[in-house]
């Protein structure tokens, strides 16, 4: 197993898997027939760019869909052996890795997030859309602080999104991930901008933190509707007992 662990996390072969990995989701992206909503979308938030895309751990697989070619964007990648190859495939979908962890507790600037903070800033401030997932680690569909800090230090808005296809893998991982397959139906679904005021007391982040999340359980039920099915890591939802085919 240690051979192996070397072999997969060698520089050749995470190349080749990312490459791959990027192939593949274009694929599923031009096989698919996805639908936007809101329809302007795009015309409604390009004027606020560059925005902070919010996303659930597990739905990240596809969001690089909803970035039009034209966007510059960045993506917060782990330090981990598994987040190179992560890394390597946002490269060739035309996203920028930021290398670095996120904090498990309620402040992303805690426990090593310094340098990731510092970069995702300097990424909005130099004109890129930053994606970011929301939730704590480990922790599915619980909204951390982090993403409400990243918004309120610079002073860029938060857009719930969602990506979900009709036909696609459901697993029974801790973040419930999905990943898309070809030949059938898409839908993108953005939520309203949050903007998080840079003099917003502990009172008022709390509740911006409570409406990412509310926010991104809505673009998620409703992006499931359109592609007639439902979130399968929906919090009312159990475990499911094994991955399925949907």
């Amino acid at each position: 197993m240690g051979l192996l662990k070397r072999i997969t996390r060698s520089r050749p072969v995470q190349e080749t898997l990312g490459l791959l990995v990027a192939g593949y989701l274009k694929f599923v992206q031009r096989t698919n027939r996805f639908v936007m909503e809101p329809a302007d979308a795009y015309d409604r938030i390009a004027p606020q760019m560059p925005v902070i895309a919010a996303m659930w751990h597990g739905q990240h697989f596809m969001i690089h869909f909803a970035k039009r070619p034209q966007d510059r964007a960045a993506s917060l990648v782990s330090r981990s052996g598994d987040g190179e190859f992560n890394a390597i495939a946002l490269r060739h979908l035309g996203i920028r890795a930021i290398r670095g962890s996120g904090a498990r507790g309620r402040d992303i600037r805690k426990k090593g997030g310094v340098q990731a903070m510092r970069g995702m800033l300097k990424a909005l401030a130099g004109g890129e859309m930053v994606v970011m997932t929301a939730d704590i680690p480990k922790i599915s569909r619980i909204c951390g602080q982090g993403i409400v800090t990243l918004a309120q230090m610079s002073g860029r808005p938060i857009v719930p999104v969602a990506v979900v296809t009709s036909r696609r893998i459901d697993f029974n991982s801790w973040d419930r991930a999905s990943i898309g397959l070809p030949f059938g139906r898409g839908a993108m679904v953005l939520g309203e901008p949050i903007a998080v005021p840079r003099d917003a007391d502990e009172t008022l982040l709390e509740t911006l933190r409570q409406r990412v999340e509310r926010d991104l359980d809505a673009v998620h039920e409703r992006a499931y509707a359109l592609v007639g099915s439902k979130d399968p890591g929906a919090k009312s939802i159990p475990a499911l007992a094994g991955g399925s085919r949907a």
